[in-house]
């Protein structure tokens, strides 16, 4: 039989020509091991998700004990399902209470097309904003929202009525109208390399959103679930959304994703038509689980406290002639280098000696440094000390 890698270049549908290739057997914490049994710190959380780390044992114990109660019934919105009602209660509880109302969706990608016909549906309006270098999935929908013509333009038409405005640039908020269905902003962007606004714009963006009628998205995708420091990103700029986009560490290391908002503006996907939006597994039983048990972990455990000192480590650590920048907010960094070829060249070295980091996808001169929120002192140290011997 031929080798494992070699089989998935076969089998596997690729997204490039050249895939990092890596086999890992099993994931522990911070850690992957390789089918040699090689030990790799994973500072990416496979893009944000691991935020309580890989193999927690209290979110494996729940994905076992779900599943073998039952997997998927019906679709999503029909069947009383425990572990979806647990799971939106408890998100509830931790969001303001105009951000009550929950639809589980698959990924981050489905809740944003969820969250955009939702501002159709409630307000009427065609007209979408978002933002120049943003990042909200990649279907046609979502790709539509996408601020990087690199990446569209292949697969055009998309959705028509689509604008886009300068990310934290306060002056550029004109545009939004009575005529504005949703503005949609990642409240950190992410694939930009880790962009934080100003909090004068962001309460400039909720106020026009207000004054215009529109309805005000916040992506947080990637940045939530205490990454930025905050549960909830939003938190530190003195605003609410009208609808909270949600993936990623939302389902523990199972595929979820969610749209909140509240029960008035929800209401509008039941009517004209029935079934506005619906998904086969959207919410399936097991993320659900899944997801509970990872957000328990991230507050019995008290992870987001510990988020800030971390990122100030990082940083304190990464000083080198060749960075030309660190950004970050929490445990989502970026560190610039002068081009592409030269951060690739660093990422590479990384991984050979153990240490697994990644670009960005609309920043590719920036690393991403992203590691679980369990991540010690003392792993931050050793992994910092690769990226330096790797520079």
């Amino acid at each position: 039989m031929q080798p494992l890698r070699q089989r998935f270049l076969q089998y596997n549908a690729q997204t490039s020509d050249a895939p990092l290739l890596l086999e890992f057997e099993r994931a522990e914490g911070i850690y992957l091991y390789d089918a040699a049994g090689k030990k790799y710190t994973d500072l990416i959380s496979g893009i944000g998700v691991g935020n309580a780390g890989h193999s927690h044992p209290k979110i494996v114990e729940a994905v076992q004990q779900q599943a073998a109660k039952f997997m998927h019934l019906m679709v999503y919105g029909e069947f009383v399902q425990g572990p979806q009602v647990r799971f939106a209660e408890k998100l509830a509880a931790q969001l303001p209470e105009t951000l009550r109302t929950v639809y589980f969706t698959n990924s981050g990608a489905e809740a944003t097309e969820g969250a955009m016909k939702l501002a159709k549906r409630f307000t009427g309006r065609r007209e979408i904003i978002a933002c120049r270098n943003s990042y909200h999935g990649s279907t046609q929908g979502a790709l539509s929202v996408m601020g990087n013509e690199e990446y569209k333009s292949a697969f055009r038409p998309l959705l028509p009525g689509v604008r886009f405005i300068g990310f934290n640039q306060e002056a550029d908020l004109s545009a939004v109208t009575g005529e504005t269905a949703c503005v949609i902003v990642e409240t950190i962007q992410g694939e930009a390399g880790v962009r934080i606004p100003q909090r004068t714009y962001m309460q400039a963006l909720r106020r026009r959103c207000d004054e215009t009628g529109a309805l005000l998205i916040l992506d947080e995708i990637q940045a939530g679930f205490g990454r930025s420091g905050t549960l909830f990103a939003f938190e530190q700029f003195g605003v609410i959304p009208d609808v909270l986009l949600l993936a990623k560490a939302l389902g523990g290391g199972m595929p979820l994703g969610a749209f909140i908002a509240s029960a008035d503006i929800m209401r509008s996907l039941r009517q004209n038509p029935v079934l506005g939006h619906i998904t086969t597994f959207g919410g399936h039983p097991v993320s659900c689980a899944a997801g509970l048990a990872a957000l328990n972990v991230l507050l019995e455990e008290n992870l987001v406290a510990g988020v800030a000192e971390k990122h100030r480590l990082f940083k304190s650590l990464l000083k080198h002639p060749k960075i030309k920048e660190f950004r970050g907010a929490g445990l989502l960094m970026a560190i610039e280098f002068e081009s592409f070829d030269q951060n690739k060249a660093i990422i590479d070295r990384c991984i050979e000696k153990g240490v697994i980091t990644d670009w960005f996808l609309h920043d590719s001169c920036s690393m991403r440094l992203a590691p679980p929120l369990i991540i010690t002192e003392e792993q931050i140290r050793e992994a910092c000390a690769v990226i330096l011997e790797s520079l």
